[in-house]
């Protein structure tokens, strides 16, 4: 099968480098999944689980909370706000999260930013769920 690059970069580290078969990516507009010779795009993340497959039946997930990926002739390029490989999350932690958001939340008397904080809590709770925490 073919594959192509893929690039995903969080805030402290990069978080994967090398040839994929496909990127299932949380676009803003829904979800997308990345093949080999795919057109180029420029779109923005929400908060979702992002998949990478590399090869038949071997593959990663990771959280990813914001940011942006760009699919070019030379592959796919994810920078992302947070991001955070699947195996190192808990029930836990996605719960403190979700509270340090509602906080942030009630802080703030700017409705566009208490409404995107709230769609952020809701996708951090769907993320939860589809990780069957």
């Amino acid at each position: 099968m073919a594959t192509f690059q893929f690039d995903l970069v969080g805030p402290e580290r990069v978080l994967y480098s090398g040839p994929v078969d496909a990127v299932q990516l949380p676009g803003s507009e829904g979800e997308m999944t990345v093949l080999p010779g795919h057109a180029p795009v420029l779109t923005t993340l929400k908060t979702g689980v992002l998949v990478i497959t590399e090869g038949p039946q071997h593959g990663k997930r990771v959280l990813v909370r914001g940011g942006f990926a760009e699919i070019n002739a030379t592959g796919l390029t994810v920078i992302a706000e947070r991001a955070t490989p699947v195996e190192e999350l808990t029930s836990e932690s996605i719960d403190a999260e979700i509270i340090a958001a509602e906080t942030h939340r009630d802080a703030t008397d700017d409705l566009d930013k208490r409404r995107d904080i709230d769609m952020a809590i809701a996708q951090l709770r769907e993320s939860k769920e589809a990780l069957k925490f």
